[in-house]
C-alpha cells in the first residue's frame, strides 16, 4: 500500500470516462465506487444543472463539503466532477487518503462521445470542450499523481490503472 492511503481517485475533464471507468474499476477491485456527482444530486435533491443554476460558486461550495466527506471514507473508489480541480482544497482532502488518477481524453474525442447538453459548463458548444481543456489541462497534470490516457478501449484503459493500483497495493 502507498503510504497508508487506500482510495482510487479519478480526475478528468467532462465526458472523459471518469463515471464509467470508476464502476468498472470498482467491479473488478471489489470496491466500492462513489460518483461524487451523483453524491451531490442524491445529498441534495438537486440536479447538478439546478445547482449551476444558482451559480457555479454555490455549486463548489456544494462540491467542496461533499469531497471532505467522502475523501475521508476509506478503501473506495471516487468519480469527481471535472472542475474539483478549481478548489485546491478539494485535491488536498483526496490526496490525503487517496492517489489521484487523471484520465486525459483528448477533447476530439470527448467531443464525438458525449452529450454535450447534459453539461452544465459546456452548454451546447462543442467549443467549450477545447476552452475547458485548456483552462484545466496544467491543473489535472499537476494535481494528479498517475496520468493515464484514455485513447484505447475502455477494457485497456481500465486494466492499465488496475496494474498500476497492483503495484502500489491499492487493490
Amino acid at each position: 500500500m502507498i503510504l497508508g492511503k487506500t482510495n482510487i481517485v479519478l480526475i478528468g475533464m467532462p465526458g472523459s470516462g471518469k463515471t464509467t471507468i470508476g464502476k468498472k474499476l470498482a467491479m473488478k477491485s471489489k470496491k466500492e465506487f462513489v460518483d461524487t456527482d451523483a453524491f451531490i444530486e442524491e445529498s441534495s435533491g438537486k440536479k447538478i444543472s439546478d445547482l449551476f443554476l444558482v451559480g457555479e460558486d454555490y455549486f463548489r461550495e456544494i462540491e467542496s463539503d461533499i469531497i471532505k466527506k467522502i475523501a475521508s471514507r476509506e478503501n473506495i473508489i471516487i468519480s469527481t466532477g471535472g472542475g474539483v480541480i478549481k478548489r485546491e482544497k478539494n485535491i488536498k482532502h483526496l490526496k490525503e487518503n487517496g492517489v489521484i488518477f487523471f484520465i486525459n481524453r483528448p477533447p476530439e474525442l470527448i467531443i464525438k462521445d458525449i452529450k454535450i447538453s447534459t453539461r452544465p459548463l459546456l452548454k451546447n458548444k462543442r467549443e467549450s470542450v477545447w476552452t475547458l481543456y485548456k483552462e484545466r489541462i496544467n491543473l489535472y497534470k499537476s494535481y494528479c499523481d498517475i496520468e493515464v490516457e484514455n485513447v484505447d478501449s475502455l477494457e485497456k484503459t481500465v486494466d492499465k490503472i488496475l496494474i498500476q493500483c497492483k503495484e502500489m497495493g491499492l487493490i
